[in-house]
């Protein structure tokens, strides 16, 4: 594990264009790096996460020109990377017939997801690497996504060359995953940008069909998961099991932690992978309580849906 200050950039960047796997910290979860331009490199994360290869990886770059060789912007994909690139959005966009990324980092589908990361550290090795790097979360396949570097040494601190320590992951929750057409959009994930600051620039957002399978990161039907029992929409704790609160807890609940004591979606967000991950490695059980599905609260939604074994709701 290195600090990320210019030497251990450069040796990140080194060990990239070597073929090698960096865990690289962005502004929502840590990503496992590889040249996504070189097709051993990226089959090496699939095979350090344990994730399936149909199910495709983000590719990052350091800029909107750069994403442009990659992939074809229509106004409003460059309307929406102008607002918020660098940042937590990716977009899902045609890829471009002479982009020469890996098969394997889109699943061999003819899209690309690209975004700019909002971590000065990161863009730093972008444009030492001077290629998109495929950079899924920093986690074995389905386990909760890591927020500090630690959580990847604790996941797969074995089977990667190298950490860049960036501190933790202020947004704490992966980026919000856009397919934008030519005049309307769908939301393929929500996350760290919420719905209604896309819409202001998409209008409506529409859902995916389910018929076209997993088009993006985050689609797969179970993700995001403890090993201890998830119940979402609790009221109380299970027997010996975890509290997970969020704002004031219920009435005789001491919570085992609080998202947001102050019920802040924000700093939910930013704390949620992080407190799941503690209860998880000394409870069998996480019970949590009622997040409101609006603004950012949709993003952690779904992310505990998606990690949920048995799910009650409030009161039951």
């Amino acid at each position: 594990m290195l600090p990320a200050d210019a030497s251990s950039l450069d040796e990140a960047a080194r060990v990239i264009l070597a073929g090698g796997l960096v865990a690289v910290p962005t502004e929502t979860v840590y990503g496992l790096a590889a040249d996504a331009t070189n097709g051993a490199a990226v089959a090496a994360i699939y095979t350090a996460k344990g994730r399936p290869s149909f199910n495709p990886l983000i590719c990052h770059v350091a800029s909107l020109a750069m994403a442009e060789q990659y992939a074809v912007f229509s106004p409003l994909a460059r309307r929406l990377a102008e607002r918020f690139w660098p940042g937590p959005l990716t977009l899902v966009l045609p890829r471009r017939p002479d982009a020469n990324v890996s098969e394997l980092a889109t699943a061999g589908l003819p899209s690309i997801g690209l975004r700019v990361p909002q971590h000065i550290a990161t863009l730093e090795i972008i444009s030492r690497v001077g290629r998109p790097i495929a950079a899924p979360s920093a986690n074995p396949s389905e386990q909760l996504s890591p927020t500090t570097a630690a959580h990847v040494a604790a996941g797969l601190g074995a089977r990667i060359d190298l950490i860049i320590d960036g501190g933790a992951c202020p947004a704490g929750v992966e980026s919000t995953i856009i397919a934008p057409g030519e005049e309307a959009a769908v939301m393929l994930r929500p996350g760290a940008i919420a719905r209604a600051e896309i819409e202001l620039f998409t209008g409506p957002l529409r859902s995916p069909d389910a018929s076209e399978g997993v088009l993006a990161p985050g689609m797969m039907k179970r993700h995001y998961a403890p090993r201890a029992r998830l119940i979402t929409g609790a009221a109380a704790p299970e027997s010996g099991g975890a509290y997970l609160a969020f704002g004031a807890p219920p009435h005789g609940v001491t919570p085992t932690m609080n998202l947001s004591p102050r019920g802040d979606l924000g700093e939910a967000a930013s704390n949620l992978f992080a407190m799941l991950r503690a209860l998880d490695q000394t409870h069998e059980s996480i019970s949590v309580q009622t997040i409101p599905d609006e603004g950012l609260g949709e993003a952690i939604n779904d992310r505990l849906r998606r990690g949920t074994l048995l799910s009650r709701e409030s009161g039951v």
